[in-house]
C-alpha cells in the first residue's frame, strides 16, 4: 500500500491548503467590505473638487497654472498603482499589461519614461523594465493616507512644472463590483480645459479671489491633482480586496475537487489491493 500512504498524504497536503484559502477568503470579505467604505467615502470630496476645478476652468481666469501648460519634453511620467501582495487574480497583471502597451507606444515615438511606483508589485515591473523609478511608496497597508502619497507624486509633478516631463499618466485598476475591476490608464496632466469643462455644472461662473488668483488655483489644482491619486489608491485597494476573496474562494473550490479525485483514486487503489489479496489467497487455498 505504498501508492495508497503516497496518496493519503497527498490528501492531507491539499487539506491542509485549502484551510489556509479558505481563511485568506474570509480575512479578503472582511478588508474588502472596509475599504469599499473607504472608497465610496473618498467619492464626495473627489466629485466636489473636480466641480470646483471644473467650475473654475469654465470661468478662464487670466492666470495659467503650470499643470495645464503644454510642454515639449521628450519623455513621460507615469503614476503607477499595484498592490504590495499578489494572490489576487491577474489586477497587477491586467494595469501592468495595459502600462506596457503605453510605455511601447511612447518609446516608437522617441519618448524617454519616468515612474513613481505605488506598490511593491510595480516597483518590482518598473525595475525589471528599466523604467527609471523617480520615487516610490511601497507597504502603504489597508488604509492609504494622503499624507504618505503627496511626497513620492510631487516628485514628479515637481518634474512636470520644471518641463522634464511633458505628461502624465495615472495608472490603477478601478472599482465596478465585487466580480468586475477594470484596468485604466488615464492622464492626469497636462490638465485640459475642456476634460475640467465636461466636470463642471452647466452654469456661467465668476470668483472674486482672495488674496490672490496665482495662490487659490494652485492650491486647488495641486488637491485636485492629489485627490485624482487618492481615488485611484482606493480605487486599487477595493479591487486588491476583492479580486483576492474570488481567487481565494476559486482555490478552494479547486482543491475541494482535487481532495474528491484524490480519494476516488485512493479508494481505487485500496480496492485493487484487496482485490488482488483476495485473489493470492484463494489461489494459495486451492493450490493446498
Amino acid at each position: 500500500m505504498a501508492a495508497g500512504k503516497e496518496i493519503r498524504g497527498k490528501i492531507k497536503s491539499v487539506e491542509n491548503t485549502k484551510k489556509i484559502t479558505k481563511a485568506m477568503e474570509m480575512v479578503a470579505a472582511s478588508k474588502m467590505r472596509k475599504a469599499q467604505e473607504r472608497m465610496r467615502a473618498a467619492r464626495p470630496y473627489g466629485e466636489k473638487i473636480r466641480q470646483v476645478a471644473g467650475n473654475l476652468g469654465k470661468a478662464n481666469p487670466e492666470y495659467v497654472h503650470p499643470f495645464m501648460e503644454i510642454n515639449t519634453s521628450k519623455a513621460v511620467g507615469y503614476i503607477v498603482v499595484t498592490t504590495d501582495k499578489g494572490l489576487c487574480g491577474g489586477l497587477n497583471t491586467n494595469v501592468l499589461r495595459m502600462l506596457t502597451h503605453k510605455l511601447r507606444d511612447a518609446q516608437a515615438q522617441g519618448m524617454g519614461a519616468q515612474a513613481v511606483a505605488i506598490g511593491n508589485k510595480g516597483l518590482g515591473f518598473l525595475n525589471r523594465s528599466g523604467i527609471k523609478v523617480v520615487s516610490q511608496a511601497t507597504q502603504l497597508g489597508d488604509t492609504p493616507h494622503v499624507e504618505s502619497l503627496i511626497g513620492p507624486v510631487k516628485v514628479l509633478l515637481d518634474a512636470y512644472v520644471n518641463g522634464e516631463i511633458n505628461s502624465i499618466f495615472l495608472c490603477f485598476t478601478r472599482f465596478i463590483n465585487t466580480m468586475k475591476q477594470e484596468p485604466v490608464v488615464e492622464q492626469l496632466l497636462p490638465l485640459r480645459a475642456e476634460v475640467l469643462q465636461a466636470k463642471a455644472k452647466h452654469n456661467s461662473w465668476d470668483y472674486i479671489y482672495e488674496p490672490d488668483a496665482n495662490i487659490v488655483i494652485d492650491d486647488l489644482l495641486l488637491r485636485y491633482v492629489e485627490s485624482l491619486v487618492y481615488q485611484a489608491v482606493a480605487e486599487s485597494m477595493a479591487s486588491e480586496q476583492s479580486a483576492r476573496m474570488v481567487a481565494m474562494k476559486s482555490a478552494t473550490d479547486n482543491a475541494g475537487d482535487v481532495i474528491n479525485e484524490l480519494k476516488l483514486v485512493y479508494n481505487k487503489t485500496r480496492q485493487a489491493a484487496i482485490t488482488k489479496e483476495l485473489s493470492e489467497i484463494v489461489a494459495g487455498a486451492a493450490a493446498v
